[in-house]
């Protein structure tokens, strides 16, 4: 859909098409208009002039006429001596745009720039660029998942290298299954002081804190679609919610601790815990990162090891040698089971 809107609206934000200028001009006056009113002109879409609702993905709000203004300006004044006409026809432009806004109070759930919805790929890679230029201090991100593909690791490597050449500080949250991969090992290496990374069991979904003041977080389960998020209380509260995790975890130069039961991993542990609590496979495989098969293959190694026949006598054997996370006064020796016992295969 971009390369067809490019060809058909071959124009910018200060210089709309006269089928952008109406849709434009319409949401501006009434604080939002249905997506279907925008489908023939992607142009509002690409130029960021128009974004999903928060509240109803089904409807699309403008970008404030002064906001939408600034930005061409910042990206102009780049360019002065080529571009003072540019200029000029962009504020022209978006004068008249702000004037058809009148006394409308914003519709329900539109807070401005505070909360924002980056809707596709391109949108979110400008919005994450952005912010990376705008950073000069701390970024902080949790990156959920398992082993972290090279991939995933090429796809912001410029942005990071450009913060560490501005002396930014870079704090990373991984699950302990990412320890097991090379790229990451390469990426901090490449990285030097400038990251510091620890792992967790399980974290939660993926943040991007910039600076404590911008953070971005998914917006739907394929992450195409992600929300910006610039409240004060959500970014602080978000802030608060990473120290937290960053105290629990272990730094990545530092080994897991032992269960203090032979034959049995922390990973195993962990999953030991989510059993204990009624966990399905799949929803423990999410959590900690790994495939359900190998989820299933840790599982089937804790029945063997606790001797447990049995789903149920598996949580039973789980919680009699303290594998459940329950608070213990005094730590007791832990005697398995005879490995004769019947195993669950």
């Amino acid at each position: 859909m971009a390369g067809h809107g490019a060809q058909e609206h071959p124009h910018g934000a200060d210089r709309l098409c006269a089928a952008g200028d109406r849709v434009y001009s319409r949401a501006v006056r009434r604080g939002r208009v249905p997506r279907r009113d925008a489908e023939p002109v992607p142009c509002l879409l690409e130029l960021a002039l128009l974004h999903p609702d928060p509240d109803d993905m089904d409807w699309l709000v403008p970008t404030s006429p002064q906001e939408v203004m600034t930005r061409l300006l910042r990206g102009v004044y780049d360019e002065v001596s080529a571009s003072q006409r540019r200029v000029g026809s962009a504020v022209e432009a978006f004068e008249f745009y702000a004037g058809l806004g009148g006394r409308t109070t914003p519709s329900a759930g539109t807070e401005g720039t505070a909360i924002r919805v980056l809707d596709g790929l391109s949108r979110i890679q400008a919005a994450m660029d952005e912010a990376t230029q705008a950073c000069t201090a701390e970024v902080l991100t949790v990156q959920p998942g398992g082993i972290r593909r090279e991939a995933e690791l090429s796809e912001g490597l410029h942005r990071a290298l450009a913060l560490r050449g501005r002396g930014v500080r870079m704090r990373d949250l991984y699950t302990h299954v990412a320890r097991h991969g090379q790229g990451l090992l390469n990426y901090l290496e490449l990285m030097g002081d400038a990251v510091e990374a620890r792992t967790l069991d399980e974290v939660i979904d993926r943040l991007i804190l910039f600076d404590r003041t911008v953070a971005f977080v998914p917006a739907n389960t394929d992450r195409t679609m992600a929300l910006e998020l610039r409240h004060p209380a959500l970014v602080a509260y978000l802030v608060t919610v990473f120290e937290r995790l960053w105290r629990l975890a272990i730094p990545l130069t530092a080994p897991l601790p032992d269960t203090g039961i032979e034959g049995i991993s922390h990973r195993e542990q962990s999953i030991a815990a989510l059993l204990a609590e009624g966990h399905q496979d799949a929803v423990i495989a999410e959590r900690l990162g790994i495939s359900v098969r190998t989820a299933r293959a840790h599982i089937a190694r804790l029945s063997e090891t606790l001797g447990a026949a049995s789903r149920t006598q598996l949580g039973v054997r789980i919680a009699q040698v303290g594998l459940d996370g329950s608070p213990r006064s005094a730590p007791a020796p832990v005697t398995l089971p005879d490995r004769g016992f019947p195993t669950a295969r």
